[in-house]
């Protein structure tokens, strides 16, 4: 398929290219004119250091930026140390609403290109790359869990997220949050972000029957592959999923507990919820994060201007997650583990069911802190019957509820 012919799922970047290019240049000239008047952030002093300091790295991006520009592509910066410029001013940027040029990756904007030039696959995966963004995403993420991100949590249209454009979109009366009060009671842009629905506004599906698996996200469904294996060529064309690196290789013993079981893979939008809840009521035998990487794209998939859309495969062997498993009290089912990846901005994940606990099926496990990206269900050999939808999938399809009926076992 074409480049312009490719599709963004879950709206976390407009589909248009113009519109996108057109941010970073508005936003370039904001940063530039910033810099003139604000010292600029340790941590992005750091990263900057880094890169100079590393030939490699240094090759690397700069050839990617220069691959992207010559391919035609506006970035807002021609160089690294353009890209820094843009990248401080970023660390207090909070997203508005918009009806037709939603940011909500702005980082990820910056890099589409970079990111899928031939210098850029390598600079992407590099550990202490992304240990620099790691550790300039969490300072952007606490700028988000502070008073001053609540710049758009306004009524005030067009950019407001509770103006009537916006509450079409997201339908505000389901959440737990108060008009009457300042910033309708939410603390923080990341607040608002991980906001909770009203009780009884997504009922558990069959609470008591545990043959009924349960959706642990509002999402929508990208894949599903069974006979899953231990070690595959994830970085192909079909993104076969690796269980080895998916639990990675300190977990070797139970990653091959699911070996020719069943994977299902779904993804958040923008606006959807961003908690994820228990699937299946059982003990928590592992909750643990793994440090991956944020822009790293598949190389099979070329040049594309999804936020990594076409890479969900991929991704959930590389990017930084949360792994999840909860042995069922159905021993039938035996163990679910449940795989929450984060993409690009969307790398914060929060675990808050530990192990040892009990949880029923319904229960929330933890959170995205600044939206969602893509998440796993797997589950052993035999125990799918059949999933409640069934491929092909579209990307215009509604999501799958969190706790509605997501598969019956045997």
């Amino acid at each position: 398929m074409a480049t312009d012919e490719r599709r963004r799922l879950g709206e976390w970047l407009p589909r248009e290219e113009e519109v996108i290019a057109r941010f970073r240049e508005t936003f370039a000239e904001h940063a530039r004119k910033r810099a003139n008047m604000a010292k600029r952030a340790g941590v992005v002093e750091e990263m900057a250091a880094f890169i100079r300091d590393d030939p490699v790295v240094r090759m690397d991006f700069t050839r990617a930026i220069r691959q992207a520009r010559e391919a035609g592509y506006t970035l807002g910066y021609s160089s690294i140390d353009e890209f820094i410029v843009l990248l401080d001013a970023m660390l207090t940027y909070s997203p508005p609403f918009s009806t037709s040029s939603l940011i909500h990756c702005p980082v990820n904007a910056l890099l589409d290109w970079p990111m899928v030039m031939p210098s850029g696959y390598a600079l992407f995966r590099d550990p202490a790359f992304n240990a620099h963004l790691k550790k300039l995403l969490n300072v952007w993420s606490g700028f988000l869990s502070g008073p001053y991100s609540r710049t758009h949590l306004t009524t005030d249209s067009p950019n407001g997220w509770f103006s009537k454009e916006a509450d079409e979109k997201i339908g505000l009366d389901q959440f737990l949050c108060d008009p009457q009060k300042p910033y309708w009671g939410f603390a923080s842009w990341n607040h608002f972000f991980t906001r909770e629905f009203k009780p009884h506004a997504r009922p558990v599906a069959h609470p008591d029957d545990s043959k009924v698996i349960v959706s642990a996200c509002e999402a929508s469904p990208y894949n599903i592959q069974h006979d899953v294996q231990l070690q595959e060529s994830f970085w192909i064309k079909s993104q076969p999923y690796s269980l080895l690196e998916i639990f990675t290789a300190k977990e070797a013993e139970l990653a091959g507990r699911f070996v020719g079981g069943t994977v299902y893979q779904a993804y958040l939008s923008a606006f959807f919820y961003h908690r994820w809840h228990a699937p299946v009521s059982g003990t928590i035998t592992k909750a643990y994060l793994v440090d991956g990487t944020y822009y790293s794209d598949a190389d099979s998939e070329g040049e594309e201007p999804g936020s990594l859309n076409d890479s969900q495969g991929y991704i959930t062997a590389v990017a930084a997650r949360a792994v999840i498993v909860i042995d069922c009290d159905d021993p039938s089912i035996g163990e679910v583990a449940c795989v929450f990846v984060g993409m690009a901005e969307v790398s914060s994940c929060m675990i808050e069911a530990l192990p040892g606990q009990r949880v029923r099926k319904g229960e929330e496990l933890g959170y995205f802190q600044y939206g969602g990206s893509t998440y796993c269900l797997i589950l052993r050999p035999g125990v799918v019957e059949s999933f409640a939808r069934q491929p092909p999938y579209h990307d215009d399809a509604p999501p799958v509820h969190v706790n509605a009926h997501l598969c019956t076992t045997r």
